[in-house]
């Protein structure tokens, strides 16, 4: 069957039931297009206008210069969409009548909507109230207020308001208000003012709401408008129009002149199109100049007075009328030619502002006179702005001849650049026997050639002047300034240009010698004057040699270090101990700064010779402590055998001035061998903290640095580098390019023939030794990890779990090893470095990536639980009872090909 090409149009439903219907029959009518919303808009603001003229009226003023909703464009509005039509305040009056406001995709066309295939139906006349309902025509009004039209008028009464509003400021019947604000240009664009649609910020506010509106009722949208125009009057609030203008002015009642020009600003603010117009002040013009015309809004010149003046009436070389007075404009700032041009105004070229001819005149007349008396100005101030505070500063000496001991004064001369005036303070030594005084020159000019003697009052004086009549008119006389300042005493003052490294200046008849400056004044003469020699003067004499101090030998009672306090000062102190030393190297968390070896006596004795050892240094404090190995059966008590302390080194002479040198950590190594207080002992073994730790500084501990037993090591076997390569490939017959720890050993004791120490052998091990992987167990470690979680009261999972999804950009649920180390620390997580670290390795991928949540969930002890495990519970024990016992060596094997390479270079 050929299928209709035409759309099938389905009958509007009514309210009767589907049986009372008649039969559905197809209507091949033609398509037309469904109303637009601004015709549903207009229909519907057309029938509430008619219902409420009195309420819709005063809600919907002009803003600003916007049109009424009623007879403005539906363009200027947008469209609305039709839910939010039904949503408007026209909803109140759908209720009560039922006119087509058109479809709405609700209801399907429904009640006098149009269907797809329909045309709209014009809006029915309004239907009559029903009996004992009537609206009043005030709902919604909320201004009553009744403007003043008559009045008195030298005392006459008059109509004084006949273009005052009605009732609530409602236009009168007939009656045209006068416009708020300009509109430009006129008929064509936006309604808003002038400041609104010709400003850039206001297209920037214009252009979303204008988006925005489209989900907007009538009400949100109108308020959406006020916002804008509070919001744009506070953009524009300082923002004003500046032209030059002049105004050509008539003197009828002088004979100088016979008209006056009189030059002005007229500024045009564009948030309210007020005018301001101001004459600059000039001096002795004679008239009263200011503010001429205050602001307010201008109206135009008749017959057009019932309007005003807007952006549109200015322009470049044209003439504007304030009241009958004819302004002419001649040109103006550039933020108004830019602002004019954005506008669409196209400028006129500025035109020549006249001059005034009177003022010219008196100008000529002033230019060509002669002052009666003569001008001298003396300003100083440009200097003082330009230098104050900047002081040069000069070190020097005087060599007073008259003093008992001639001894040389040292003296700081400060020039001061702002008034060049000259202050000198005395530096006074310690114990001189001599009275600190604050200055031993005030500040004041320093004359060159003083003292000169004392001068009579008013001998020294600004300025000179002179008495024309004499004694030829009584007693009366008359004075005017001499130029030429005939019998003025001149003095010369030093100026900065006189002040030099080695000059000698007379300061009131004393000569100091100007020794040395500090660096700003080198750089003031190095710019002002290109001076580049500023080599001081030798003033001082070296001081002599300080004799060294002896001291007296040790006399054996207290400590040494006690008993030399005693010869450095009349009240002895106690020995001053390194502070800062102890915090760094003290116990801090897991960091116990103590190195532990494992040690046995150096004889023959049989029963001596099996006894183990545990040797403590501590850090902090640089003490030693020794305990012994309790064996059972050994008939030995063990347990402390040496009290903590310094120990002094063996040999050296008890009573002497020189201190003694104690054990230090870099004397214990695997393998030294030690005397203390008589006993010897060789240091066969140490923990693994203490490896670790000497690894970590190698740059104290030679022994553990492998870049300097490397070196050590190519210098001895370099020249028998081949005999060397043959004897470790002969160690390795199957060729698995690693050999054992032992025999390794071997070989480096016979190629150094006793020269390495058994720890520098085990640092070179360790460096090339093939580590052995042991398997985790994850049920154990885990349960630790629980534990001590628990024990610190951990909970902040929800948090932490947040974190990693927030640094898992790409949300795939693993994370870098590193990233989840940091993280956990910047949550405090309360577990050890090492314990962290294998949990984390144990949730690692191929990729080195820890899966995230799975490390979380077996971290959660709350929700994840791992039942406790059973420990055994052993006795405390104090920190140095160390079994003693040698570490499992991390490695068994030897990487020998590696060493080879970094002692000899490859092989070819």
């Amino acid at each position: 069957m050929k299928k209709n090409t035409q759309k099938d149009v389905k009958p509007p439903q009514t309210r009767f039931p589907q049986a009372h219907q008649g039969p559905q029959v197809r209507h091949d009518v033609e398509e037309v297009p469904p109303p637009t919303p601004e015709a549903l808009l207009h229909s519907a603001l057309s029938v509430t206008a008619r219902l409420f003229p009195s309420h819709l009226g005063p809600s919907l003023t002009p803003l600003g210069s916007f049109r009424s909703p009623l007879t403005a464009p539906l363009g200027s509005f947008r469209h609305l969409s039709a839910p939010h039509q039904r949503r408007s305040a026209l909803s109140g009056t759908s209720r009560l009548f039922s006119a087509p406001l058109g479809p709405s995709p609700g209801n399907g066309g429904r009640r006098g909507g149009a269907g797809p295939g329909r045309a709209m139906a014009p809006p029915p006349p309004p239907q009559p109230l029903p009996p004992g309902l009537s609206l009043g025509r005030t709902l919604g009004k909320e201004k009553f207020h009744k403007s003043q039209h008559w009045g008195f008028c030298n005392n006459v009464a008059m109509l004084v308001g006949e273009d005052k509003p009605g009732i609530g400021g409602e236009p009168l019947p007939g009656q045209k208000l006068k416009p708020k604000y300009s509109v430009f240009p006129a008929g064509m664009g936006s309604d808003a003012p002038a400041w609104v649609a010709f400003d850039k910020q206001a297209l920037q506010i214009l252009r979303p709401l204008e988006q925005t509106t489209e989900h907007l009722t009538y009400g949100g949208f109108f308020l959406a408008l006020l916002s804008l125009q509070e919001t744009m009057k506070a953009e524009l609030q300082n923002q004003v129009l500046s032209f030059d203008a002049y105004v050509e002015e008539e003197v009828p009642d002088k004979n100088q002149e016979l008209y006056r020009i009189r030059h002005c600003k007229i500024y045009f603010y564009l948030e309210d199109d007020t005018i301001q117009v101001i004459e600059p002040r000039v001096k002795n013009s004679g008239i009263v100049q200011g503010t001429i015309v205050r602001r307010h809004r201008i109206p135009l010149p008749p017959p057009n007075e019932d309007e005003y003046y807007t952006i549109h009436h200015f322009n470049i070389n044209t003439e504007v009328i304030f009241y009958a007075q004819r302004y002419k404009i001649t040109d103006c700032d550039q933020f108004t030619k830019n602002f004019l041009r954005k506008m669409g105004v196209r400028l006129n070229p500025p035109a020549s502002r006249p001059d005034d001819p009177y003022t010219k005149e008196r100008q000529k007349i002033l230019d060509s006179m002669n002052p009666l008396r003569p001008y001298e100005r003396i300003d100083t101030l440009k200097q003082f702005l330009e230098h104050d505070g900047h002081v040069l500063r000069f070190f020097c000496v005087w060599d007073d001849p008259e003093s008992m001991f001639h001894d040389p004064r040292e003296l700081v001369l400060h020039y001061y650049l702002s008034d060049d005036t000259i202050d000198m303070k005395e530096i006074t030594p310690a114990n001189s026997g001599r009275d600190a005084v604050p200055l031993f020159l005030r500040r004041d000019k320093l004359p060159k050639y003083a003292p000169t003697g004392l001068y009579q009052p008013g001998t020294i004086t600004a300025r000179t002047v002179l008495n024309v009549f004499g004694n030829l008119v009584g007693n009366r006389g008359r004075y005017i300034l001499d130029n030429r300042k005939t019998g003025a005493v001149h003095q010369e003052f030093y100026r900065d240009s006189d002040l030099k490294i080695g000059e000698v200046i007379n300061v009131w008849g004393r000569k100091i010698l100007l020794c040395d400056c500090d660096e700003f004044t080198k750089d003031y003469y190095r710019t002002k004057y290109g001076i580049e020699d500023f080599t001081p003067v030798a003033y001082k004499t070296p001081p002599p040699p300080k004799p060294e101090k002896t001291f007296p030998p040790y006399t054996g009672f207290g400590s040494e270090e006690d008993s030399l306090c005693s010869c450095k000062g009349l009240l002895p102190k106690p020995p001053q101990k390194d502070f800062k030393k102890f915090l760094e190297k003290d116990r801090s968390g897991l960091e116990s700064n103590i190195l532990r070896f494992l040690a046995k006596f150096v004889m023959d004795s049989p029963v001596d010779k099996d006894r183990k050892f545990i040797i403590c240094y501590f850090l902090s404090d640089d003490t030693i402590s020794v305990y012994e190995y309790t064996q059972r059966n050994s008939g030995i008590l063990g347990g402390k055998f040496l009290e903590r302390g310094r120990i002094k080194k063996p040999g050296q002479e008890l009573f002497k001035s020189e201190p003694s040198e104690y054990f230090k950590a870099q004397d214990l190594f695997v393998g030294a061998r030690v005397c203390f207080h008589g006993h010897n002992f060789l240091l066969v073994d140490a923990d693994e903290y203490t490896i670790n730790y000497m690894e970590k500084h190698a740059n104290e501990f030679s022994v553990a640095d492998t870049g300097f037993i490397l070196k050590k090591l190519k210098d001895i076997a370099e020249p028998r580098s081949r005999e060397i390569r043959q004897v470790f490939a002969a160690t390795d017959p199957e060729h698995t390019k690693v050999i054992a720890y032992e025999p390794f050993r071997n070989l480096i004791v016979s190629i150094t023939d006793g020269a390495f120490s058994e720890h520098e052998i085990m640092t070179i091990g360790r460096y090339y030794g093939v580590k052995e992987e042991y398997e985790t167990d994850l049920h154990l470690l885990l349960a630790v990890a629980q534990e001590q979680l628990k024990k610190n009261s951990f909970e902040d999972f929800g948090q932490l779990s947040a974190v990693f999804v927030y640094n898992d950009r790409e949300k795939c649920g693993v994370l870098p090893y590193q990233m989840c180390r940091t993280i956990c620390k910047s949550f405090k997580l309360p577990l050890a470095d090492d314990l962290l670290e294998a949990v984390l390795t144990v949730f690692e991928d191929d990729n080195k990536q820890v899966e995230y949540k799975k490390f979380l969930d077996g971290l959660n002890w709350r929700e994840n639980q791992i039942p406790a495990f059973q420990t055994i519970r052993l006795p405390l024990k104090n920190e140095d009872d160390w079994n003693g016992q040698p570490p499992s060596l991390p490695f068994k094997k030897i990487k020998y090909l590696p060493l080879l390479d970094d002692l000899f270079g490859k092989e070819e």
